[in-house]
């Protein structure tokens, strides 16, 4: 089931020394700002408990993983400011995930677009299912994938991010994820998936927690400068979403 609460919702449950957060949106599971603002949060809190050891993050409903930032809150920005802090939601959810202090594993159960790649690819360790297509279709819309490309480039490189985000109207199957370094494994179906998950995860949890931080301090290297570059990023967005050439695309797209 899928929430049909308009600003989404967020969950988080704690079992042994693994949290689970789970978010939903009924438009795909979706972020609106203040559900993004809520992720951010939680991901704080729990990078502070030292019970926890591992973060699972997983979205509800058995199709789609994420559909990316809110469509109508896209629509609405209608100034610069507005613009930025628009899609600063993401960075500051990438930052954040970025600098947590325990492994975050995603499980991506369905197709992923935009900002929900973003969030894949901050992930430490990611489990797929085989429905879980992804797509950059920001150009299509007039925009860039400039705010999560930081951290897409960094699992995939820049060739395949290219190959992603030039053909924004192309879906990549999950094998093609799986080969580019997006995804680690990818499963027929999500019972499997969730059965190796749990496997995994509770494997991952009894490892020394001070040698996991430590450990995700080397694989996030040379990634300090992100919490500037990132909302750097998100301003020239925000710009970009003002042109004519966007905003006429946009309509095209709505209709």
């Amino acid at each position: 089931m899928v929430t049909q609460r308009e600003n989404g919702s967020l969950y988080t449950s704690i079992e042994g020394k693994v949290a689970t957060i789970e978010f939903g949106h009924p438009a795909g599971n979706s972020f609106v700002a203040e559900l993004l603002d809520r992720l951010v949060n939680e991901i704080n809190q729990l990078s502070k408990k030292d019970a926890v050891s591992v973060i699972v993050l997983k979205s509800e409903g058995d199709r789609a993983f994420c559909g990316g930032a809110s469509f109508d809150e896209l629509l609405a920005v209608s100034n610069l400011e507005e613009g930025k802090v628009f899609f600063s939601g993401f960075a500051h959810v990438i930052n954040a995930m970025r600098k947590c202090k325990k492994v975050i594993v995603g499980r991506v159960q369905g197709k992923t677009v935009g900002g929900g790649l973003g969030l894949a690819a901050a992930c430490d360790y990611v489990y797929a299912s085989e429905a879980a297509a992804i797509r950059l279709s920001e150009l299509s819309i007039g925009i860039a994938p400039l705010v999560i490309a930081p951290a897409v480039e960094r699992k995939i490189g820049v060739a395949a991010l290219s190959e992603l985000s030039l053909a924004p109207t192309e879906w990549k199957n999950a094998y093609w994820a799986q080969e580019k370094g997006l995804f680690s494994k990818v499963f027929d179906d999500i019972k499997e998936m969730d059965k190796e998950l749990d496997f995994f995860v509770q494997k991952l949890s009894a490892y020394n927690p001070e040698a996991l931080y430590e450990w995700k301090k080397v694989l996030w290297n040379q990634t300090d400068h992100w919490d500037q570059l990132l909302v750097e990023r998100a301003a020239i967005t925000g710009k970009l979403v003002l042109s004519e050439f966007t905003k006429e695309a946009l309509s095209k797209f709505k209709k």
